[in-house]
């Protein structure tokens, strides 16, 4: 597959707006199908900046709920709305919920005037009101930062490094690349949870993401975090959904065949950015990543979330069972399901873990994808993928 999403490259410093038309026809083609749509992901990935290609900022259709222009705009609501035509633009919706009844009204109208384009991080709020109060009105379009397409293939060794989000991964040095995650993370803690209507201690969020950082692609268990916090699981539990609930975290629920053996039941984690786990490990350089002792689980899950955004299946899991056989990504699309394992080796080979996949859960494809050169076939129904390739390999 041809790159089209290349970053602009000048003595290795990252600048410039990368090409995200593929977004933005997504979100067009939302727009004619539905009356509203949601644009849904982490806080700084970028939702403004799209959002701003369909509607100025100083346009009367436009409101950012973080302006108190644009609040005081919004005290009498369908007196500021109902007369707009066009696309209409609310950024940070989940600080007004009291909007979605309002927009179910004018998304309702016949002949309808105005389509809405709204902007937010996950909520409570934000999640219950697109479901219930404009359920069949609204099309959610869920964002992160920076996908390898968009970063270029020639960059992912800085974008598995510093992640996905535009500022780390455009930042002139490692040195500021750090200090904005950084920062990022203690207002996320701080301020953004809290504003989301959690009710969490951000001194108790930030030790339990710290810690989650060394689970990261493990198999879940409350129990260990909970006694070192001090704290139930129950309570664990709930931090972990926070988490995930704002795309920091990805549970990756476990498959369950239909087979005699016992069958790992509990989800396993993956940071959803490369480079915020890194930042939690103390990782700051590419030296520092390969000696890491989580290099390795740090690169299955980067190559699990790029596989998901280039591929595109209806639903994602993984496999295990007590017996430790284990397939690391299952991934569903159209009712066939594509099994792949992550092996950052020179030379992948079939493992025993493997063939009892393919026997116990009928796959009829196996991808082993490896930072190699060469693509190849290791049997007739395993293949090697050469993580250079899985552009060309999954995005067909």
């Amino acid at each position: 597959m041809k790159n089209h999403y290349c970053a602009e490259e000048i003595h290795g410093i990252y600048c410039g707006m990368l090409n995200r038309n593929h977004l933005e026809y997504d979100i067009t083609e939302a727009l004619q199908r539905s009356r509203v749509v949601a644009l849904i992901g982490p806080r700084q990935c970028g939702k403004t900046t799209i959002a701003r290609s369909f509607v100025p900022v100083d346009s009367l259709n436009y409101f950012d709920l973080e302006d108190p222009v644009s609040l005081a705009r919004l005290d009498e609501p369908m007196i500021a709305l109902k007369d707009l035509s066009g696309i209409v633009v609310i950024d940070e919706i989940q600080r007004k919920p009291d909007l979605f009844p309002i927009l179910r009204v004018l998304s309702d109208r016949t002949p309808s005037k105005a389509k809405f384009l709204i902007l937010g991080s996950a909520s409570p709020d934000l999640q219950r009101s697109s479901s219930e109060t404009l359920a069949g009105r609204i099309e959610l379009i869920e964002m992160r930062g920076f996908s390898l397409a968009e970063a270029g293939l020639a960059n992912h060794e800085t974008h598995w490094l510093r992640g996905g989000f535009p500022i780390p991964f455009r930042a002139k040095s490692e040195n500021d690349s750090v200090i904005w995650k950084k920062n990022y993370i203690k207002t996320v803690a701080e301020r953004d949870i809290r504003l989301l209507g959690y009710s969490i201690p951000a001194s108790s969020i930030l030790r339990f993401w710290t810690m989650l950082s060394h689970y990261h692609g493990q198999i879940w268990n409350a129990a260990e975090p909970a006694r070192s916090l001090g704290i139930g699981e129950t309570t664990v539990r709930r931090y972990l959904d926070v988490l995930s609930d704002i795309f920091m975290i990805r549970q990756l629920k476990p498959w369950h065949a239909n087979i005699r053996k016992r069958q790992v039941k509990s989800p396993k984690i993956y940071f959803r950015d490369s480079g915020i786990l890194h930042q939690l490990l103390g990782i700051k350089s590419k030296k520092d990543l390969l000696v890491h002792p989580k290099c390795g689980a740090s690169w299955e899950g980067y190559v699990i979330e790029e596989l998901i955004s280039i591929y595109k299946p209806d639903e994602v899991y993984y496999w295990a069972t007590h017996n430790n056989a284990e397939i690391d990504l299952l991934m569903i699309r159209d009712g066939k399901i594509t099994g792949v394992e992550c092996k950052r080796a020179d030379a992948p080979k079939v493992t025993p873990s493997m063939r009892i996949a393919q026997e116990d859960l009928g796959l009829t494809d196996v991808y082993v994808i490896y930072p190699g050169e060469k693509t190849f076939p290791l049997t007739k129904e395993i293949h090697a993928v050469a993580f250079k390739d899985i552009m060309e390999f999954f995005g067909g």
